[in-house]
């Protein structure tokens, strides 16, 4: 069920997108008396799902849940239909339009992307506000996972900056982000009680952009381990734990903090353990405790809210919108840096570049929708860009020629649009297999 519930987000998210996007390219066509001859989710190679002509224009759904598109009369794409263009334009065809309508028309699904990207971060800084947890209200510190530790980092570490920036956040995407887009080279830490630098080897850049790296952890917030609640007839209650003791040793390991007690007891099923409690901030108690079969006592802890200080920014409405298009125009920023550092050779495109398959796991496997409209907002940002790429068969190769027509004052001619599409096309359908490719072989 939970990679069902991944897939259907996935294909709920990719349907919003290229709806949006399609009708981008449709809803001006149509203002400016322009035949839409499909308009189609999906493609339909060969056959479709579904299909229903009302008025000129056919409506459908096909098999190929790749992308989608809108035939417009007169007009070179992806379809390669070059029959009608052999006759003269006629005035409701793309071809006959000025220039300035047909860019118009190029540069509407592209805009509707933008536009929908900042409208769902703009709703969800109105709807949810912005949580999060600086570095100075790290009061315990951080703790480290295996790559974070191989990095350089240590438990209890409070970082003070990376790369001479302070984060405004302490988490692990914006830490990623200042070593990978804006090439720090250092973390400055306090280690008991000492300012202390911490180089960052160009090598973790290739590391922390691979499709291998998404679900490995550097760090988190340290904070104590509390018991929230005890389950019912569980070795925790027989035990005799209580709500709100602190389990500060376990087997002879400090366990105070809440991650050192998950790697202590890992891997322990069906074994006795020794425990010592703390219970109302003064009394210890030694107990001794035998693990399930899964390796669990029967307990639930606090998280970091009860113990840290997270700052929460609400948004009005009209707060929301400039936020929402910051926060767009950010990720943006980020996406045109990363393709940068691909052409420079910093990031390995066979290691950050990921198809359908990629894409898709990267949703949530319960229903979290405020994960999925994150993750809808990125999506549409990145579409957006990836179609503004000056490429023949993407809006942005269409809309290049269009603006050196209104430049020159010269059309360019059918036949270099058709051979110029086609070797576009030829080009995103060997990426399109090389990137499938690269999903298939990290299934295994």
């Amino acid at each position: 069920m939970e990679i069902v519930t991944m897939v259907i987000l996935f294909v709920l998210s990719l349907s919003i997108l290229v709806i949006l996007h399609e009708l981008g390219h449709f809803l001006p066509a149509k203002w400016f008396k322009t035949r839409v001859e499909k308009f189609f989710l999906f493609f339909d190679v060969k056959f479709s799902l579904f299909s229903k002509k009302i008025g000129e224009t056919e409506y459908g759904v096909g098999w190929l849940p790749l992308g989608g598109y809108v035939k417009i009369a007169g007009m070179v794409d992806e379809s390669m239909d070059t029959e009608q263009l052999e006759k003269e334009p006629e005035p409701w065809e793309f071809r006959s339009k000025p220039a300035w309508q047909r860019l118009i028309i190029i540069l509407g699904g592209v805009t509707v992307n933008f536009i929908l990207g900042f409208f769902i971060y703009a709703m969800l800084f109105y709807t949810q506000g912005e949580q999060y947890l600086s570095p100075e209200n790290a009061t315990y510190g951080i703790y480290v996972d295996s790559l974070g530790y191989d990095m350089g980092l240590r438990d209890g570490d409070k970082i003070v900056n990376v790369g001479g920036r302070t984060l405004k956040s302490l988490d692990q995407s914006s830490l990623i982000k200042e070593i990978v887009i804006n090439d720090a080279g250092f973390i400055d830490v306090m280690r008991e009680g000492e300012l202390t630098k911490v180089r960052i080897d160009e090598k973790w850049i290739k590391l922390l952009t691979k499709n291998s790296s998404n679900r490995l952890s550097l760090f988190g917030p340290r904070f104590p381990l509390q018991v929230q609640d005890v389950i019912k007839a569980k070795p925790a209650e027989k035990a005799g734990i209580q709500k709100d003791d602190r389990i500060i040793m376990l087997d002879g390991i400090p366990t105070f903090y809440q991650n050192d007690f998950l790697k202590a007891i890992r891997g322990k099923r069906s074994q006795k353990l020794d425990l010592t409690v703390l219970r109302n901030r003064q009394d210890t108690i030694p107990l001794s405790i035998t693990t399930t079969e899964e390796g669990m006592i029967g307990i639930s802890m606090y998280g970091p809210d009860k113990f840290l200080k997270f700052d929460k920014k609400e948004y009005g409405f009209f707060e929301s919108l400039p936020a929402g298009v910051s926060k767009g125009v950010q990720t943006l920023a980020m996406q045109i840096k990363a393709v940068g550092k691909m052409f420079s050779g910093k990031i390995k495109a066979k290691d950050s570049l990921g198809g359908p398959i990629t894409i898709a796991r990267i949703f949530p496997r319960t229903w979290d929708w405020i994960q999925f409209w994150n993750l809808t907002a990125l999506l549409s940002m990145i579409l957006g860009f990836m179609n503004l790429l000056p490429i023949p068969a993407l809006d942005g190769g269409h809309a290049l020629f269009i603006l050196i027509e209104m430049i020159t004052g010269k059309k360019p001619n059918e036949k270099v649009l058709q051979y110029a599409t086609m070797a576009g096309m030829a080009i995103l359908l060997l990426l399109m297999v090389y990137i499938i490719g690269l999903d298939i072989s990290r299934l295994f």
